[in-house]
């Protein structure tokens, strides 16, 4: 089965985050699929006085469990599994807050340089085939742990692609896709 992510390339055309990503899955088992997923993410950070950009590609791999399954169709149903994923990417800040002498808040600017991000993720969802057709609606939610990042000067990434915007290290992601059985 491949598929694209219609949600977040849709809200691409209406927002700072352009994030396009598609995956390829296919049935190991009677109930256990291998999954890979990759895509590339462009996106901005203006918040508590920073201002920040970041895009590169990344690359998830995993497997998930089909929870729930139609009687006719063993693609239909519920699942749940995990990934592996890590992101190569560039950023730059344009400003950073310092502390500045007598408590004067001031901003210092990085130039750009290549980072990578590497976190573990969760997958949630169902999928449900459209009509009689070899279509399928892809629908996961995606909670992700950010394991290890590389930092510029110390500085922990505000973006980073494939995982999303985060001071912290936990995040949620969301997909919907449409994909096609072969």
């Amino acid at each position: 089965m491949v598929g694209i992510d219609v949600l977040n390339s849709g809200l691409s055309f209406f927002s700072d985050r352009k994030l396009y990503q598609g995956f390829v899955s296919t049935r190991i088992k009677k109930n256990i699929h291998a999954v890979a997923e990759a895509g590339f993410e462009k996106n901005i950070y203006r918040k508590n006085n920073y201002d920040a950009e970041a895009s590169g590609a990344f690359l998830k791999l995993g497997a998930f469990y089909m929870l729930a399954q139609d009687s006719e169709n063993p693609f239909n149903g519920f699942y749940a599994g995990g990934k592996i994923a890590g992101s190569m990417y560039k950023q730059e800040y344009f400003a950073v807050p310092i502390r500045g002498f007598e408590g004067g808040d001031y901003t210092e600017a990085f130039p750009g340089s290549s980072q990578s991000s590497y976190w573990l993720e969760a997958a949630i969802g169902g999928r449900v085939q459209l009509f009689e057709s070899n279509f399928f609606i892809d629908v996961n939610v995606q909670p992700r742990y950010l394991v290890f990042t590389t930092k510029q000067d110390d500085i922990f990434p505000m973006i980073v692609p494939g995982f999303g915007k985060s001071s912290t290290k936990f995040n949620v992601g969301f997909a919907w896709n449409i994909a096609y059985r072969f």
